[in-house]
């Protein structure tokens, strides 16, 4: 047993315009938030919802009994690095939620996690959740020695000038800003008593088409953005005519919903006409495929005439993670000139060049 006990939220951060001066500054890291637990031969591992993960980790099981003391909790980023490239890789991440202990066996060994720790609320018999930031780094930079481990200490700088270099240079998959984090604090669960900044890129995306929204027929839901296959790359599925989808823009205001429906009739075609038609009769000739989910992805199609310029945070290879921001039309821009490289991250660092940041 630790002085601190499953199950308790994690200390959350307040997104911020600029890093506060006089704080200490980390990786904001892109993976699974994890609270680890070890009291002796056993480990628990839980997410910021309180939900068990070791099962999933095998491996990091094994490397928290190696490397971790006997008794402790450790606040922590659960990620995935590729194992050719070495880049940090979200999607391959979720794959290892699976529920087949054979399929966790063989992607532990295929696709190995990291555990990035980065603050210790407890050691032995003390909690340390009330003592000082500056005191628990400490403590855990005495804990996680092993840059090569399978369980490693996340970089940290109190140099502001420092950080806002790591801002410009970090961004890429596995890195979605910076935490700053003020050396006297105290860990205080389920408080935002850290501050983030994250990344915000914006991109210029073909509009293919509308969903309309749930609750009202008469309004859009979401616009459906694709970009065009660069020349020297090979076209991402066939089955979309060059044309391909990365995700939607959504949450307009209900005024500006109802307008677009009118804004977008001009552009309504037949499905035959539009690059997506081959993927659709690819699902109705084979239910149950990732072409043919359950859920009702019928949309409006549109001629791929119209481009808008959107605001967004995250990818997943090449698709938005979460649904864009609208910011406006860009007639000036010809849709064949939106092309999948404005959407790569500017870095692509090893995870190894990240941890040595």
């Amino acid at each position: 047993m630790t002085p601190v006990t499953p199950p308790i939220e994690p200390m959350l951060a307040r997104l911020v315009d600029d890093l506060p001066v006089g704080w200490w500054y980390e990786p904001k890291w892109d993976g699974f938030r994890a609270l680890v637990f070890r009291a002796r031969d056993e480990v628990l591992i839980e997410s910021r919802n309180s939900r068990p993960m070791a099962r999933y980790f095998p491996e990091l099981v094994s490397a928290i009994d190696a490397t971790l003391p006997e008794r402790c909790v450790v606040d922590a980023e659960i990620v995935v690095a590729d194992p050719v490239g070495g880049q940090l890789d979200f999607f391959s991440l979720q794959q290892r939620l699976h529920p087949a202990a054979s399929r966790v066996d063989l992607l532990a060994a295929r696709t190995q996690a990291t555990l990035i720790a980065f603050d210790l609320l407890a050691l032995g018999d003390d909690d340390l959740r009330p003592v000082p930031f500056e005191k628990r780094r400490r403590l855990l930079e005495t804990l996680v020695t092993d840059p090569s481990a399978s369980v490693v200490l996340t970089p940290l700088t109190t140099a502001i000038e420092v950080a806002r270099e790591w801002f410009v240079n970090l961004e890429g998959p596995g890195v979605d800003g910076l935490i700053a984090k003020h050396p006297t604090s105290t860990y205080q669960p389920g408080k935002r008593t850290m501050a983030k900044v994250k990344y915000e890129r914006t991109a210029d995306c073909v509009v293919a088409g509308y969903r309309k929204h749930k609750s009202d027929p008469g309004a859009v839901g979401s616009l459906l953005l694709a970009v065009y296959a660069d020349d020297d790359q090979p076209v991402e599925g066939s089955l979309f005519g060059g044309l391909i989808p990365i995700g939607v823009a959504a949450s307009f205001p209900a005024a500006r919903r109802r307008a677009l429906i009118a804004e977008l009739a001009p552009y309504v075609i037949d499905l035959a006409e539009h690059p997506w038609a081959v993927a659709e009769e690819h699902a109705a000739a084979h239910p149950g495929s990732r072409w043919n989910p359950e859920k009702d992805l019928a949309f409006t199609p549109l001629r791929p005439e119209l481009v808008a310029e959107v605001r967004f945070n995250q990818l997943d290879n090449g698709h938005l993670r979460h649904p864009a921001q609208f910011l406006r039309w860009r007639p000036d821009r010809d849709p064949s000139s939106c092309r999948l490289s404005q959407l790569q991250a500017g870095s692509s660092l090893r995870l190894a060049d990240l941890l040595q940041a």
